[in-house]
């Protein structure tokens, strides 16, 4: 019974050595010396795809009075297009088709790119209406990028897009 102790031992160690050689090596770099990330995540809802029309006081003398609404709005929403691009190149670019059953829901964005590292302008587009040709929010801005850092890029409706 004694004797299996200090073979527990030996296994506990090898092990405990196993972890600790693991936990620190090999060395493991996510980019290059000479490297930046590009992140543009957000959620936004597409603009309607009709216009939302105002319901004359005839039709809503026939509605329910539960369902008097002065507005009648589709649910089908607007694909939202986002471009990015770095240096006047096209560095991402996508169409996302609203999820959802009748198209009415809100698209999440998420796009990373891996850059070199140095000064950049960025461009980033984006179109939420099918109703709009070309891009109804556009945002410019010349960002320096140190080796390893990460440039957020967000969307808020009021504001437009932010760099972070």
């Amino acid at each position: 019974m004694l004797k299996r102790y200090p073979l527990q031992a030996v296994n506990y160690l090898l092990f405990m050595v196993l972890v600790g050689y693991f936990s620190t090596s090999p060395a493991y770099r996510h980019l290059a010396e000479d490297q930046a990330k590009v992140v543009l995540a957000f959620s936004h809802f597409g603009q309607h795809v009709e216009p939302c029309r105002r319901m004359s006081p005839e039709e809503l003398a026939k509605l329910p009075p539960n369902m008097r609404r002065p507005t009648e709005c589709t649910r089908k929403r607007s694909p939202v297009t986002v471009e990015l691009m770095m240096d006047g190149e096209r560095l991402l670019y996508t169409v996302e088709k609203p999820p959802g059953l009748f198209d009415d829901g809100g698209v999440d964005i998420f796009l990373d790119a891996t850059v070199p590292a140095g000064e950049h302008r960025f461009t980033v587009r984006m179109n939420d209406s099918v109703r709009v040709e070309g891009y109804n929010y556009s945002y410019e801005q010349t960002a320096t990028l140190a080796p390893g850092q990460l440039l957020f890029i967000d969307f808020n409706t009021e504001t437009g897009f932010v760099f972070k």
